[in-house]
């Protein structure tokens, strides 16, 4: 199991930023990999289930392990075939802005593969 962190800084409200994270209808406005969410709930909240259906039709299922609105933060497992990852999300004023964190866990290859696409949504996280 390896573990990568990624970082951005942008100009958008820390409040901004958490509700683009909790309610996962928006997801796709800053998610380029992500077409669709497929869930029960229009919010993240412990123990949520569901898909994310991702630009090339595939269907990654998650489960939503933690979320705690006062300290922004949350984390979830994603889940495609036998693939698997952990990822911990966190927002926090930096600045007038704000900065979000990712750290992610799981097999060293599929982070690599990963991390470029999560990089740029980072970065359309923390936009104006």
């Amino acid at each position: 199991m390896s573990r990568l962190e990624l970082r951005a800084v942008g100009a958008a409200a820390p409040d901004t930023v958490w509700r683009r994270y909790v309610v996962v209808d928006r997801w796709r406005t800053w998610s380029p990999q992500v077409r669709a969410v497929h869930t029960d709930s229009p919010e993240i909240r412990p123990g949520l289930t569901g898909t994310v259906e991702t630009f090339a039709g595939i269907r990654v299922a998650f489960t939503v392990e933690s979320v705690d609105h006062d300290r922004r933060d949350w984390t979830w497992r994603v889940r495609l075939g036998p693939a698997r990852l952990r990822l911990r999300h966190e927002v926090s004023p930096h600045g007038e802005g704000s900065a979000t964190g990712l750290v992610m866990e799981g097999p060293a290859p599929l982070l690599a593969a990963y991390a470029p696409l999560a990089r740029c949504a980072l970065q359309r996280l923390v936009r104006p």
